[in-house]
């Protein structure tokens, strides 16, 4: 099965809420007035795009109606869809370039507990593997009980090296340690599982600082990438913790874990438009290589195809 059609497959739910959505209010030999502008506005909240660009998109279709370049209801599923692919980045995410002075590229995953960071780095870890790059796990979240065990089984499924401490550790000695490992392995990548507590920004932002300074003492430059996990399940909840995690984290990239289990695909296309942070791998299945590199364009269409 080829990319666009795993993607497309994982994000089934969020198609028939916006595509099929779209066409029920959209029926050949229905009127474009109030009424089915209303109903657009409903199908495109219900799949968790924000009012501020809902309200967008259906000023645009006024605009085309006024001007008589829409002679039938149906034809507004295309502009919608040229509209929301005009709201993403216009390219897919580039991939990170190695650290100019060698040795891994540190890649440090952060987020809130229960989103499907600890799953989402050992799909990130296998992507990597899969094209032929050496991969080392650090398990860095020490404080709670089950995620390096849970690190540790999917990196035995997936066949990667992985640096784990006891339960309550100090994360930062599992960073240091896991570095240490990664150079003398000559790996490629080096992928940090952090906790995921936000109950103290402040706690969190000291303990990610100090990973961060471990992890550039040992690797110049460290971390070349900080990805943040957010659950789509949880629609409006995401954006909020978007804007929380990219304040002062140095966020580069977003991870999109369970897309395929919402019908609020939507919610993609709000988070880029709060927060400016480009989307880089979406999470569409529960299996190991169920991660896709972003494409906005592809994603756009697999919600309409």
């Amino acid at each position: 099965m080829g990319i666009f059609e795993r993607l497309k497959q994982g994000l089934a739910r969020s198609r028939a809420a916006i595509s099929e959505g779209l066409t029920r209010v959209l029926s050949v030999g229905r009127r474009l007035d109030d009424e089915t502008a209303e109903g657009v506005e409903e199908v495109l909240i219900t799949a968790d795009i924000s009012p501020r660009l809902v309200v967008d998109v259906l000023e645009e279709v006024k605009h085309r109606y006024k001007r008589r370049e829409i002679s039938d209801p149906a034809e507004v599923i295309g502009i919608v869809r040229d509209r929301l692919k005009q709201m993403m980045p216009s390219r897919e995410c580039d991939a990170v370039a190695a650290p100019e002075g060698g040795g891994p590229t540190v890649v440090l995953v952060i987020g809130v507990n229960g989103t499907g960071k600890t799953t989402s780095c050992a799909k990130l870890a296998k992507l990597h593997s899969d094209a032929g790059r050496k991969v080392v796990l650090a398990a860095a979240d020490t404080f709670r009980a089950a995620a390096a065990d849970q690190l540790e089984l999917w990196a035995g499924r997936i066949g990667v090296d992985i640096v784990r401490h006891g339960e309550g550790g100090d994360p930062g000695a599992v960073v240091f340690d896991a570095a240490d490992a990664a150079l003398a392995r000559g790996a490629d990548y080096l992928i940090i599982d952090t906790a995921g507590r936000l109950h103290n920004k402040e706690h969190l932002l000291r303990e990610l600082e100090k990973i961060r300074r471990v992890a550039a003492k040992k690797i110049p430059g460290a971390p070349h990438e900080v990805l943040l996990v957010l659950d789509a399940t949880t629609g409006q909840n995401a954006v909020s913790q978007a804007k929380v995690f990219t304040e002062g984290l140095g966020v580069t990239g977003l991870v999109l874990a369970k897309l395929d289990g919402t019908a609020k695909g939507g919610v993609v296309i709000s988070i880029w438009s709060e927060v400016r942070v480009p989307v880089k791998y979406v999470g569409v299945g529960e299996g190991a290589g169920d991660l896709e590199r972003f494409s906005p364009e592809e994603f756009v269409d697999a919600l309409f195809e």
